[in-house]
């Protein structure tokens, strides 16, 4: 299977949980699928949530991209990313009632957040022009991480053939955890490399609500833990990592 292949980078980002605090903002701690299709939407030139109609189901971009399976490899160790909270004012006249309209905001953005990012490209009706739009730079709208105050580096960019494996025990990607069993060290061969077994985990939205347009979320695994399948899924190989595509 083709697959587009690129770096996913930038100096701060902000994934905004629905949950919001009165006083703060949260973000993810990893972007999440419908980030990734939003940046593909952003470079195809597809509307976002702002131009959606009142009668259309989903963005323009969701709507179009959706079916499109992907893979996030993260780069900061472990899956970690630094976060800090910021403060900053929105002084547009209609951000707050207060006197002089002048809105103060507190976000907790990542930090030199870093992704290496897999979109299948055979069973996509818009893979060439993807493709094309990565390989020669020709983006219709800037891609961004989260919003439009971090701005998203793409590099690395190069078409990869993934085959299919039929023996997986490591996976090398974010992945749903309910479609695997995370073994124990016990059952590690005893003569490898010691190695410290860590894992990230995070519920993270994998698709959008339909009457609602909220998230869904599922919750997502990056481990070097050796795996189980516990149910047939297809997994996918670069030749150096074992990829999960959702």
């Amino acid at each position: 299977m083709k697959a587009l292949k690129f770096t996913l980078k930038g100096q701060t980002a902000f994934f905004k949980k629905p949950d919001v605090n009165t006083y703060l903002y949260f973000t993810y701690g990893n972007i999440h699928k419908i980030a990734v299709l939003g940046i593909l939407g952003a470079v195809l030139g597809f509307g976002g949530y702002n131009q959606q109609d009142k009668e259309a189901i989903y963005p323009e971009f969701y709507d179009k991209l959706k079916a499109i399976k992907i893979a996030v490899v993260p780069l900061n160790e472990r899956a970690y990313i630094p976060k800090r909270v910021q403060k900053f004012n929105n002084s547009v006249g209609y951000a707050s009632k207060e006197a002089g309209g002048n809105l103060i905001v507190t976000e907790q953005w990542l930090e030199k957040p870093r992704w290496e990012i897999y979109v299948e490209l055979n069973n996509n009706i818009y893979g060439e022009k993807i493709l094309d739009s990565f390989k020669n730079n020709k983006f219709v709208f800037m891609p961004y991480l989260g919003k439009n105050d971090h701005f998203a580096d793409i590099d690395d960019v190069e078409e990869v053939e993934l085959h299919e494996c039929r023996e997986v025990n490591k996976i090398h990607s974010l992945f749903l955890k309910k479609y695997f069993e995370i073994l124990n060290n016990d059952s590690l061969d005893l003569f490898d490399e010691e190695e410290i077994t860590w894992k990230y985990e995070e519920r993270l939205p994998v698709a959008l609500e339909e009457s609602t347009n909220q998230y869904i979320t599922e919750r997502m695994v990056f481990t070097n833990a050796c795996v189980a399948l516990k149910e047939e899924y297809d997994i996918y190989s670069t030749g150096d990592k074992n990829l999960f595509l959702f």
